[in-house]
């Protein structure tokens, strides 16, 4: 099996590098950097710009699956998002489509429905509701992964992440991925024998989650991993919830409250503990 990992130098794409080495005969990690470092056994490395159909038809050529982490990870301006988030987006389908590639997993967010209510336990199936151009770009990407089964039969499995990083806020107590269940969800959205078209929410099995897998639990994905083991910490040192703060009301949290354009992990605290190989 050959896979094709986009963003690979992000800080998910750092998790999912050896994991999906050892699981493929080829990996190809693709990202803008000039270089990802020491690569992992069966691991190549290709530079190249998402904006470019050319170079990702290249890219994908002789691919069985694509995992498409590839985008800005942030809230930016339109402009800035169009090129790698939405025509990048179109791209990766496209390629899929013309070079015969079985599937996307993509790493779509909780931020395509991010300004519904965090008192309603949502689905997978839930209107969209984009806190973000950011936002925005997701709800693109999983209506053409949509289009692209119905009308393709490219298979996709979008995984609605909701916060993949060291868990630092009461939000977190609920949207928490750990990296592992992070490399369980990936796994499981690629050896699952049909998926057609899937949309299934990153989060770990935390006691306070805000959101409904059952539609996708024919994945197998069975997340182990629980941030209630930080809430005493956490909640010690959080302050009380704003009722006039969309960021407190709503699943997007920090980017339901902020300017379109302007950046939410600038009001967040990640720790940037990217895996160096």
């Amino acid at each position: 099996m050959k896979l094709v990992l986009t963003g690979a130098a992000g800080r998910l794409g750092s998790y999912l590098r050896e994991p999906l080495a050892a699981m493929a005969d080829e990996l190809v990690s693709s990202d803008i950097v000039e270089s990802l470092g020491k690569l992992y056994p069966g691991e190549a490395y290709v530079r190249a710009d998402l904006a470019d159909l050319d170079a990702i038809l290249e890219l994908v050529n002789g691919a069985d699956m694509i995992v498409h982490f590839g985008a800005i990870g942030d809230e930016a301006p339109f402009d800035s998002i169009l090129g790698p988030n939405i025509i990048g987006a179109y791209n990766i389908w496209e390629a899929a489509f013309q070079k015969g590639v079985r599937r996307v997993v993509y790493a779509s967010s909780i931020h395509a429905v991010g300004m519904h209510s965090r008192t309603e336990c949502i689905g997978t199936d839930v209107p969209h509701r984009p806190d973000t151009f950011y936002g925005l770009a997701k709800c693109f990407s999983e209506d053409l992964a949509r289009l692209y089964w119905d009308k393709r039969q490219v298979e996709s499995v979008c995984m609605r992440i909701l916060s993949c990083a060291q868990v630092t806020s009461a939000r977190a107590l609920g949207s928490w991925l750990s990296y592992d269940d992070l490399i369980h969800l990936v796994e499981r959205s690629i050896d699952t024998p049909v998926t057609g078209f899937t949309v299934v929410y990153g989060v770990s099995n935390n006691d306070r989650s805000p959101v409904d897998n059952s539609a996708a639990s024919y994945l197998g994905y069975r997340p182990k991993d629980n941030a209630e083991k930080y809430a005493e910490s956490i909640l010690a040192q959080s302050e009380i919830a704003s009722l006039d703060d969309p960021g407190s009301l709503c699943h997007g949290g920090p980017f339901a409250s902020i300017e379109l354009g302007n950046s939410g992990l600038a009001t967040m605290n990640i720790v940037d503990d990217t895996k160096k190989s």
